[in-house]
């Protein structure tokens, strides 16, 4: 099959410093041009950011600062790559949360204004989620081959819950998982802790999210401006910081956990909070 073309359509992805659209930087694009009578061209560049890339952003992509130090800067580029976008349209894959916004915002701060409102934007992910809905009713389609009826009346969810759990290990039994350092495993069996190791984030301190683990197994924020700092040096420079998470609106689980943090500064005799 051929896309059917009145103009080129770029299919493009970003490597970054991180997610923050506004302080964070390319590291890497790469773009995949279809012309109108299908023949393609690409073009992939590293990116000199001319700011640190997080360690979260290395352990994703792999690209370190030491990899991009002689690379062009982003302002170096731009007038290329705004050339190789000339009337195009753009794609890619959670391209219109993430990466048109980031492109944008480099073109911008290079002075060029990127114009989008004439490009059709095509996100493949909205495509997939919208084709394929990640809820209760679609799972049970998909593992049990019936149609929910009920569906959000407590026992019936519950019930078709138990059957897809039932099929899901059927069905995955055996069959390998790849993990984001490169692991495999077949972590799908018929035993109950097997499964709560693979389908609970780990990473997570508190049931909403809002604080985290390090690598070390440091509790860190999650969120805000102390966002990928560890809690306690949060709390032992700013105390004030956890007097005002304790009055906010957060979760009584996140509360609890912060609260944990603080006692067991306690009990090692390292009070983190002077004052409490």
């Amino acid at each position: 099959m051929q896309l059917n073309l009145t103009r080129p359509i770029a299919f493009f992805d970003l490597e970054t410093t991180g997610t923050n659209v506004v302080k964070d930087r390319i590291v890497e694009i790469s773009i995949f041009k279809v012309l109108t009578n299908n023949h393609t061209e690409s073009i992939t560049r590293l990116v000199n950011p001319t700011i640190p890339i997080s360690a979260e952003s290395i352990a994703i992509h792999g690209i370190k600062d030491e990899d991009v130090a002689d690379a062009p800067t982003f302002a170096q580029l731009a007038p290329t790559l705004e050339k190789f976008l000339e009337n195009c349209d753009l794609a890619g894959y959670n391209s219109n949360r993430f990466d048109v916004p980031m492109l944008i915002e480099e073109f911008l701060r290079c002075g060029i204004q990127f114009d989008i409102k004439k490009r059709r934007l095509v996100d493949v992910q909205n495509i997939f989620h919208k084709m394929e809905p990640r809820n209760l009713r679609a799972a049970y389609r998909f593992y049990c081959g019936k149609d929910l009826t009920n569906a959000h009346a407590a026992e019936a969810d519950t019930r078709a819950t138990y059957e897809i759990l039932l099929a899901q290990i059927g069905h995955y039994e055996g069959v390998e998982y790849e993990d984001k350092d490169g692991g495999v495993t077949q972590p799908v069996k018929n035993d109950i802790q097997a499964l709560y190791e693979f389908s609970y984030n780990h990473n997570n301190a508190d049931l909403s999210g809002h604080i985290g683990y390090n690598k070390k197994g440091k509790e860190i924020f999650n969120f805000g401006k102390h966002k990928g700092k560890e809690v306690e040096e949060v709390f032992k420079k700013e105390p004030q910081y956890f007097d005002w998470m304790m009055k906010a609106d957060f979760p009584l689980s996140t509360k609890n956990t912060i609260q944990s943090v603080i006692l067991r500064g306690f009990d090692k005799g390292n009070a983190i909070l002077k004052d409490k």
